[in-house]
């Protein structure tokens, strides 16, 4: 069963690194973390949810998958790094 995930396993460590990145921008912009706690863990649940039935419908574009992914990943990490080097 889990064989079936294999290919997007760079893409959940990174996605699971990135929701730390964006979390902790949260906490510097002192938003509060009880609020900001329970939108990310209602993001992670639908983004588990879409994950699990979509990989089964696409599994054949999981190197275009793969590759949006890993995009969206990086522009978010820059966007972040960006706005902590600016100090907003």
């Amino acid at each position: 069963m889990l064989e079936q995930y294999l290919p997007f396993v760079g893409l959940i460590i990174f996605g699971n690194i990135e929701n730390l990145v964006l979390s902790s921008q949260g906490v510097v912009a002192r938003i509060n973390p009880l609020k900001l706690g329970i939108a990310s863990i209602i993001c992670v649940s639908l983004w588990l949810m879409i994950g699990t039935f979509a990989t089964q419908l696409l599994i054949e574009y999981v190197d275009f998958i793969n590759f949006i992914g890993g995009l969206a990943i990086f522009i978010l990490g820059a966007q972040a790094m960006y706005a902590s080097i600016r100090g907003e």
